[in-house]
């Protein structure tokens, strides 16, 4: 396919919202419907590059039945509804560029379901990261999947995230069993068991996981727990470059070591979390590590590693295995975005995302760095690097449109890389309104079309979260 230019600008269709939507629904769910204009900017800002209006009005659902009325309502009218969780996505998925209804779930916060025996627990789409994990320590498990942010599951599903535990546990695709998703009609509908594995049809689970609420709007979510590891040890080492860091990270996985966490930070990245939080690390490209396993596997696994660093420069190895010294060195990945933004005051963060097999991945990063020094333009890199995906973040000042016009340029040229590897352009992040031409490139026109016709097949009238992941036209 011929490489076209991809816009990033977000093309703005406002649909009016009926007065008479707006009384019905204040009328069954009273002052939990806003239309101040404070909460309806917090709503309409993520952390993504776009400024775009805000929703119209904001509904902070408390039940599925409540979410169900919320979207029946709302279909009646065509109006347009934008699920909402944390607000920490990078690509714009809850900006309201069609107008409407911001449906926030953050009070649907509930464990409703944990099976020990089993492994499993059921969650509403609030729940927090954090929280699943302190109500499910005491049963000796935990859930896994850590995108680096305090996301919320259901922002999680949708997105289909994965984040520093992906190498070893998987992403949300691997460890969502079953959901409960209110349709486009507002019909509440369950997908899956808590069965392991079926056979029984179409993977409606799968196909909602990573829909980006363009397909549904999940109100419960059952997920696969892990036991808690008996031995756990981190490790961080310091490299001379980047290159040597993607190489060792290479040999790792080829060595077939199974690491659980495997973590890139450049020296840009160091910097600004030794600034922030004053952690004193030397300012060199970084890997952060993490091992799981009996104390006998963890420490055959921990020496095989420190050897493999070795033949390529690693140096300046700093062990942890108190919950407390863990924490202090992951503190420095978890803080990196966020430390990085304050090294550029008032700037935004334009975030690529790409993921690429596991033997491209050092000359991947290895041009995006080069490229990036050579434009002039801040920049900082992370990456689940043990899965092959990383992420370059380029500073602009909002108030400069040429800053940002480089920072895309740069971008496309990364992703378009990652495409020609044979990797994508989204590793974990989503398409939402960033990525869609890419998603072009990547899946092909045939893909898309059927990518659309699964919508339309849905979502007839164009109402859950419009505008994401590709355009459709605002009814």
């Amino acid at each position: 396919m011929a490489m076209t230019p991809v816009s990033h600008q977000p093309l703005i269709t406002p649909r009016p919202v009926p007065a008479e939507l707006l009384a019905v629904l204040a009328e069954r769910l009273g002052a939990r419907l806003s239309t101040a204009w404070a909460v309806r900017e917090h709503h309409g800002r993520d952390e993504s590059p776009f400024d775009v209006p805000p929703p119209d009005a904001v509904l902070f659902c408390e039940s599925t039945e409540e979410v169900a009325f919320a979207v029946a309502q709302a279909a009646r009218w065509k109006v347009p509804v934008i699920p909402y969780g944390a607000g920490s996505s990078l690509e714009g998925h809850l900006l309201a560029v069609q107008g409407g209804l911001s449906l926030d779930l953050s009070r649907m916060n509930t464990v409703l379901q944990l099976n020990a025996e089993d492994q499993t627990v059921r969650v509403q789409p609030g729940v927090l990261r954090s929280q699943l994990n302190q109500t499910v320590k005491d049963a000796g498990l935990f859930f896994p999947i850590d995108p680096g942010a305090d996301a919320s599951i259901g922002g999680m599903t949708a997105t289909r995230a994965s984040g520093t535990n992906a190498v070893r546990y998987g992403t949300m695709r691997e460890n969502v069993l079953a959901l409960t998703v209110v349709t486009a009609s507002g019909e509440v509908i369950h997908t899956g068991t808590r069965a392991r594995k079926s056979s029984a049809g179409y993977d409606l689970t799968r196909l909602m996981v990573g829909s980006e609420g363009t397909l549904g709007v999940i109100t419960e979510i059952t997920l696969k727990l892990h036991p808690l590891p008996e031995s756990v040890a981190a490790a961080i080492c310091s490299f001379d470059d980047v290159a040597s860091a993607v190489n060792t990270t290479i040999a790792i996985i080829q060595m077939g070591v199974p690491i659980a966490r495997c973590e890139l930070l450049d020296s840009n990245a160091v910097r600004a979390v030794n600034l922030n939080d004053k952690l004193g690390l030397k300012e060199s490209p970084m890997l952060l590590m993490e091992f799981h396993g009996s104390p006998a596997s963890v420490q055959e696994q921990t020496e095989t590693v420190q050897a493999l660093a070795h033949e390529h420069g690693g140096q300046a190895f700093e062990w942890a295995t108190t919950p407390e010294a863990r924490t202090r060195l992951w503190r420095a990945r978890h803080h990196a975005y966020l430390s990085a933004l304050q090294t550029k005051p008032g700037c935004r963060a334009v975030t690529t995302d790409t993921c690429v097999p596991i033997s491209r991945l050092a000359e991947a990063v290895t041009v995006a760095e080069d490229e990036a020094r050579a434009a002039g333009l801040p920049y900082f890199i992370v990456g689940h690097v043990g899965d092959g995906n990383f992420h370059i973040a380029y500073l602009i000042d909002p108030a400069r449109p040429e800053e940002r016009e480089l920072a895309e340029r740069l971008n496309e040229g990364v992703v378009r890389r990652a495409i020609a590897m044979q990797g994508t352009c989204t590793g974990e992040h989503g398409i939402g309104l960033h990525k869609q031409g890419f998603l072009l490139e990547e899946a092909g026109a045939g893909g898309v079309a059927m990518m659309r016709a699964i919508k339309q097949a849905l979502d007839p009238d164009n109402i859950l979260n419009p505008g994401k992941i590709f355009q459709r036209p605002a009814v």
